[in-house]
């Protein structure tokens, strides 16, 4: 049954019974004035104060702390999803005091909430604007290959067959955009586990510099191990073909934007970290200012919007990439100085021969 009790009724049935108190004990000093003495008196003042400090404080436990009681209980299931029991909670050696570092921490953990919630939706506002931006120029390009070829350049042999292959290369384009999301979102969501196993990472990373080769030449780009291709293997545990994803992202990325001069170059380095396999992908080429690399691995992120494009990608391999490695629970991490060059590097668990 809810309690009627508030402060006011409380405060007048307090008062009342004091006054009760008092009245009735200074009476009865009164009545037997004549027969009481001064140690008497000081007994009877002793009384009505203990009896006075007994009311007000059966007043204050049966309605301040119990409410103050409740309160604590309920920020605790609240907060920890679990009730505090009778005796944590007289443990407690002030409760007031308690009840305030509560509040104060709770009011703390859910301002960090709501900013963490406001920088998931700024996120999420970027990323549709990205998403939108990035389709835009595609579908543009396709509305404008069907236009002219509706208008009649359909019978032009001069540009039919190349306005076709330029709209299928913008829907290549567009379909290379939505595996790369559905692929992150997979990397996201758990739907695409990692399935780890022992391999040996240089004899991988010769397979990606083969399959990349020609594309480096024709940029004038030595693709190199730093130690050679006859150098001992180094067996990690992971998923190969997820890690041959992020090589050739990285290796792919790296050649893209290297300088078109006679001493271009890709190493690719291995280095022993006792239990995790340091791989790094360095390059001499354009490098990347110090205020883009934070961002360099969010989605459809680009240093140089323009040459970008130019050379084709979605914008969300270095996001994949970063997945990939997380997914791994391992890092990755990207040093650069503009002119001098990039490196990316990551880690892999090591798997020593026994």
């Amino acid at each position: 049954m809810k309690s009627k009790s508030n402060p006011k009724r409380l405060a007048l049935i307090t008062t009342l019974a004091v006054v009760f108190v008092n009245t009735s004990v200074l009476s009865l000093f009164y009545f037997f004035h004549l027969q009481i003495g001064f140690l008497s008196i000081i007994i009877g003042l002793l009384i009505v104060i203990s009896v006075s400090y007994f009311i007000i404080y059966k007043t204050i436990d049966s309605f301040i702390y119990r409410k103050v009681k409740l309160i604590y209980k309920n920020i605790h299931r609240l907060k920890r999803g679990k009730n505090i029991n009778e005796e944590e909670l007289k443990a407690k050696n002030d409760l007031l005091e308690n009840v305030n570092s509560e509040v104060i921490e709770w009011a703390k953990m859910q301002k960090d909430e709501i900013q963490s919630l406001k920088t998931l939706e700024e996120y999420r506002r970027n990323f549709v604007g990205n998403v939108s931006h990035e389709l835009k120029t595609p579908i543009f390009n396709i509305q404008g290959y069907l236009l002219t070829l509706l208008e009649g350049g359909l019978y032009d042999e001069k540009i039919n067959k190349k306005y076709l292959k330029k709209a299928n290369k913008s829907v290549d384009r567009m379909i290379s955009m939505v595996k790369d999301l559905e692929t992150i979102s997979f990397l996201e969501s758990g739907i695409v586990a990692i399935q780890p196993f022992k391999f040996n990472i240089v004899e991988l990373t010769i397979e990606v510099v083969d399959f990349l080769e020609v594309k480096a030449n024709k940029k004038n780009i030595t693709l190199h191990l730093a130690k050679g291709i006859n150098q001992p293997p180094i067996f990690v545990f992971a998923d190969k073909e997820q890690i041959r994803q992020v090589l050739i992202n990285l290796v792919d990325n790296a050649i893209k934007y290297s300088d078109d001069k006679l001493d271009s170059y890709i190493k690719i380095s291995f280095y022993d970290m006792d239990e995790n396999i340091l791989v790094e992908i360095s390059d001499n080429g354009i490098g990347i200012a110090v205020e883009n690399i934070p961002f360099l691995f969010d989605r459809f992120y680009r240093v140089d919007k323009a040459r970008s494009r130019d050379q084709g990608g979605t914008g969300l391999g270095l996001a994949i990439v970063k997945h990939i490695i997380e997914a791994h629970k391992q890092i990755i991490n990207v040093r650069s100085s503009l002119g001098i060059g990039t490196t990316f590097s990551f880690t892999l668990r090591n798997v020593k021969d026994e």
